[in-house]
């Protein structure tokens, strides 16, 4: 009796031990598996390294897939590169401008934030005619800039000395008006693909924020939407899904995050410094300015 119960119970725990086994062997293969879902993107070059200075940025692509971003071999310009890969100069600017942010409006219609003289340019693409559209000398820059639907432009504003930063709604009617001031240090921005929702980032205190957009432009609401333990933030982007697509500053990364804001993945770039980011026209590339390497790297998606 005794051998027999003593038998049945080693049987049991044999069991239970090799169901503990198979449990912990699925939670390594899930584990795996998710790691591999994660890491599974990464970049390549676009453009030739060195092609830009490391004050490259922008990036905006037009209708014909074609990538514009700044300081083309010198400070003040704006390069071209076309859907192959091959950069020009497209435009040099005047006055000692220098431009950071780069959207496209109507058709043909380019903006560039112009730091230097605190500008918002317009550029039209046939004529390459160059005109203010808006002024502000009580900016610090601006910094990137977003669109809405409706053709509203906003200014992220930072102060880089101090740390602070302002956010700005620029029209052609009103000029910029400022949102709000005392923020952090305000850089990268996106609207979101309805119109309904302005994001902000703050690279220095690395959180993101999003507002909702009234009528007339105007912004209430705020919440954080996502914030990061380490590195810096800066230009970001939607996807046609939605998704929210963040340069991470110094971790050579680029954040995907969902419209709940939860963190989906984190696409690897060969640079640690990507500035901002632009998608194909079907949105099956996005491309990346690279500070450190002074080029455009791509990532098919």
């Amino acid at each position: 009796m005794v051998l027999g119960f003593l038998k049945i119970n080693f049987v049991i725990l044999e069991l239970l031990q090799i169901k503990k086994m198979k449990k912990t062997i699925s939670i390594i293969v899930l584990t795996l598996l998710i790691y591999s879902c994660n890491q599974n993107t990464s970049s390549i070059d676009f453009t030739k390294e060195g092609g830009f200075t490391d004050g490259i940025e922008g990036p905006a692509t037009d209708s014909e897939g074609n990538i514009y971003a700044v300081n083309f071999q010198e400070q003040g310009t704006i390069g071209k590169t076309t859907p192959n890969g091959k950069s020009s100069l497209f435009i040099k600017l005047p006055n000692g401008s220098i431009g950071n942010g780069i959207r496209f409006g109507n058709t043909n219609q380019m903006f560039v934030a112009d730091y230097t003289n605190h500008n918002i340019l317009e550029i039209d693409l046939v004529t390459k005619k160059i005109e203010i559209f808006a002024n502000q000398p009580n900016a610090n820059q601006p910094n990137d800039i977003a669109i809405s639907p409706n053709n509203t432009l906003y200014a992220s504003d930072p102060n880089w000395s101090d740390n602070t930063g302002k956010l700005w709604k620029i029209t052609k009617e009103k000029g910029f008006e400022l949102l709000e001031e005392k923020m952090g240090t305000t850089n990268g921005i996106e609207v979101s693909n309805d119109g309904k929702k302005l994001y902000v980032n703050e690279s220095i205190q690395r959180k993101i924020w999003v507002y909702d957009i009234v009528e007339g432009g105007s912004i209430t609401n705020k919440q954080e939407f996502i914030s990061f333990e380490d590195f810096g933030l800066d230009g970001m982007r939607f996807n046609r899904n939605g998704n929210l697509f963040v340069c991470r500053y110094e971790k050579g990364t680029i954040a995907v995050i969902s419209p709940k804001g939860k963190l989906l993945n984190e696409i690897k770039l060969i640079g640690k410094k990507p500035t901002n980011i632009t998608f194909s026209p079907d949105y099956k590339k996005c491309y990346i300015t690279i500070a450190d390497r002074g080029c455009i790297e791509v990532v098919k998606l």
